[in-house]
């Protein structure tokens, strides 16, 4: 039933921990129990899995969903070469990346509700995001360029597959992009340094940007927003967290 691997498919997919791999082959690994659930459930690519001989009591349910891929059953040693989780659960899958979608074929009819990311380098960050933006039921995902790679395993990992169920275009400059954008949206830029308070948005086609947890986003990005968001606080801490961040503005924008 299982396929064992040859030497060079376990340095194969090593070699998938690092981005110009991944670009250059057009494919990621997906880890964990409920990614791979999620995979399976979605549309994206999915090429063969990969499973840790000694851990079927935590995969075996996934099995009758598997049906139809090759299956690679690794050891110990081979499954330490690849994996990148702590704790694992000892199932993969080898994914196709999607192919480059252009910000052309986004309608205002169709996705009234854009999630821009500028620049958010940090991977837990941006799978967090992408969680809170798949529960909220927003499913059209631009990322600026500078912001990390979405199938960076710490991204797939933090996103608990949500990263499956929702349209993603990169690598975008947003100072080209936003002009175009406002010509057909309300489009909302947020701020620790002040705004007004975050509220529902379900009238009117629109878009909101997220930036870096460090810097936020620069002036010549608000510039070209045509309103501003800042989270009301009543305490003193010093900061939210982005993925905090996140989730309170979503929930405010998504009301209906």
């Amino acid at each position: 039933m299982f396929l064992k691997p040859s030497k060079g498919q376990l340095k194969f997919w090593a070699g998938l921990d690092r981005g110009k791999n991944r670009r250059k082959e057009g494919r990621f690994l997906a880890e964990g129990f409920k990614v791979v659930r999620e995979a399976l459930r979605s549309n994206w690519g999915i090429e063969y899995f990969l499973v840790h001989s000694d851990k079927e009591a935590l995969w075996k349910n996934l099995l009758p969903d598997m049906a139809g891929k090759a299956i690679y059953e690794l050891t110990e040693a081979e499954w330490n070469k690849i994996s990148q989780d702590k704790e694992s659960e000892g199932i993969a899958t080898l994914m196709v990346i999607p192919p480059v979608r252009f910000c052309a074929e986004i309608s205002p009819k169709h996705e009234p509700r854009l999630l821009l990311i500028y620049q958010v380098g940090n991977p837990l960050n941006l799978g967090a995001i992408l969680r809170t933006a798949h529960w909220f039921g927003v499913k059209t995902i631009l990322l600026s360029e500078g912001s990390v790679d979405f199938t960076h395993p710490k991204v797939v990992r933090s996103s608990m597959g949500s990263l499956f169920h929702l349209k993603l275009y990169n690598d975008l400059d947003f100072q080209e992009l936003l002009p175009r954008l406002t010509k057909e949206r309300f489009i909302i830029g947020t701020s620790a340094q002040g705004g007004v308070p975050p509220r529902p948005m379900a009238d009117k086609p629109s878009a909101i940007i997220l930036g870096s947890e460090s810097h936020g986003l620069p002036e010549e990005i608000l510039s070209l927003t045509t309103e501003r968001w800042c989270i009301p606080h009543i305490g003193d801490a010093e900061s939210l967290s982005l993925p905090q961040a996140s989730a309170i503005l979503l929930y405010e924008w998504t009301k209906v």
